[in-house]
């Protein structure tokens, strides 16, 4: 491992000096400054701040470390993060989060967190997707929460989107709902094929035709479902829809479905019912009627992650969390 005094040596400083950078002291000058930051780049060094705290409590307390990939910039799914902090505290583990801001954010933000030399580390993204961890965190003690790896064997908590889609869609089946035009998540994101699979399956298992089901996705980019406009467009003659339930990807897409329909003078869920996914925080309450949708169960991704670490689990390989199905007024 890369020490001070390898530093010091590549820079031609003091290894004093060294310190006095790593702390931002106002008394170093900008041309040694950058000499040393040179260093610190090329030799790959990760200053170590738990020393300081070892040294002053002496003994090394138990800490977790969070990787936060959109999820704390974001409303949508804060709550994986406090139920993460939450948990710690119940342990009595310390916790400390870092954002990653961007993709190239990210040997930034990894090289502030191994400062720290976390007892584990949680990587957690806003929204299901893959990521492609840093080369200097696959050798620790680490768990994925609300995203993919490119490596099968990391432990990662997800949720089952496939269950979930198809127990909505047994739900609609049973309600008597034949006619679904489906909006999906763009083409190719993870949780849009477990998605379409669990409805596909649960169409079939009531002994239903799934060839004449209209199935579309979400343009790629488009975050807000305003392409729904051009999807819904031939569906909606004279007043009356040719479907009699929507199926949308997600909330954000069935807040602007709520809004194509009622200016069509269509009555939720009289005339057409909606169906969403997420139950996204800021904006479930804004459905007049309440939106039928299935819940993303961040709370326990967030929890099942910290307790991964705090545990010791050995479980290698996504861990699918069930997501519950809320019924309300519009289907």
């Amino acid at each position: 491992m890369v020490s001070l005094k390898d530093v010091a040596r590549l820079a031609g400083v003091s290894m004093m000096t060294v310190s006095r950078v790593i702390n931002n002291s106002d008394s170093v000058r900008q041309d040694t400054r950058e000499k040393v930051s040179r260093a610190i780049e090329a030799l790959n060094y990760v200053p170590d701040l738990s020393a300081r705290k070892m040294r002053g409590k002496g003994r090394h307390p138990s800490t977790l470390a969070v990787l936060a990939q959109d999820t704390a910039t974001t409303p949508f799914s804060v709550d994986i993060l406090l139920a993460i902090e939450q948990t710690a505290i119940e342990a009595g583990w310390n916790c400390f989060l870092i954002n990653i801001f961007s993709d190239r954010d990210a040997a930034r933000a990894t090289r502030q967190l191994l400062s720290h030399r976390p007892d584990g580390i949680i990587y957690t993204t806003m929204g299901l997707r893959q990521v492609t961890i840093p080369s200097s965190l696959r050798d620790k003690n680490m768990v994925l929460a609300n995203c993919l790896s490119t490596d099968p064997a990391l432990p990662a908590y997800i949720p089952d989107d496939y269950h979930a889609q198809y127990d909505a869609t047994d739900y609609l089946i049973r309600a008597g709902y034949r006619r679904p035009l489906c909006v999906w998540l763009p083409e190719g994101a993870p949780a849009t094929g477990p998605r379409r699979q669990g409805f596909e399956d649960a169409w079939k298992a009531a002994g239903l035709e799934i060839g004449p089901v209209a199935q579309y996705y979400m343009a790629r980019g488009d975050q807000y479902g305003t392409d729904l406009v051009a999807i819904l467009e031939p569906y909606l003659r004279e007043g009356r829809p040719l479907f009699d339930v929507l199926v949308c990807g997600n909330d954000r897409a069935a807040f602007v479905a709520y809004q194509i329909l009622l200016a069509r003078g269509l009555r939720i869920p009289q005339d057409v019912a909606v169906l969403g996914f997420d139950n996204l925080v800021g904006v479930g309450h804004l459905f007049l009627p309440s939106l039928t949708t299935v819940q993303l169960p961040h709370e326990t991704l967030g929890r099942e992650a910290a307790l991964h670490i705090i545990e010791g689990r050995q479980t290698r390989g996504p861990q699918r969390i069930p997501c519950p199905l809320l019924i309300r007024e519009s289907a």
